[in-house]
């Protein structure tokens, strides 16, 4: 896998979708505590918001954070970072 840009919050926010997505119960528990339908994902891709809240997401379970930041190859400190400066 290639490591996402650290300093572009989008890639880095649907490199983490792309890893929430990858495993059926994430992506069901995703989808549920946000609200989202899976067309939701798909039209609203380049939404900040909607990045922003995926990275929330995996904030709100730690292991997840450490895990989808190991499989990307950043510090789990970057995935916040790249919320934070989503939702600014």
């Amino acid at each position: 896998m290639t490591i996402p840009d650290t300093n572009d919050p989008e890639a880095l926010a649907l490199a983490a979708l792309g890893w929430a997505l990858s495993d059926q119960a994430r992506a069901e528990r995703l989808l549920a505590l946000t609200g989202l339908a899976p067309d939701d994902l798909r039209s609203r891709l380049g939404d900040p918001s909607l990045l922003a809240a995926v990275i929330g997401f995996l904030e709100s379970y730690e292991p997840d954070l450490v895990a989808c930041a190991d499989a990307l190859g950043v510090p789990p400190a970057a995935l916040i970072e790249a919320r934070r400066r989503l939702e600014a």
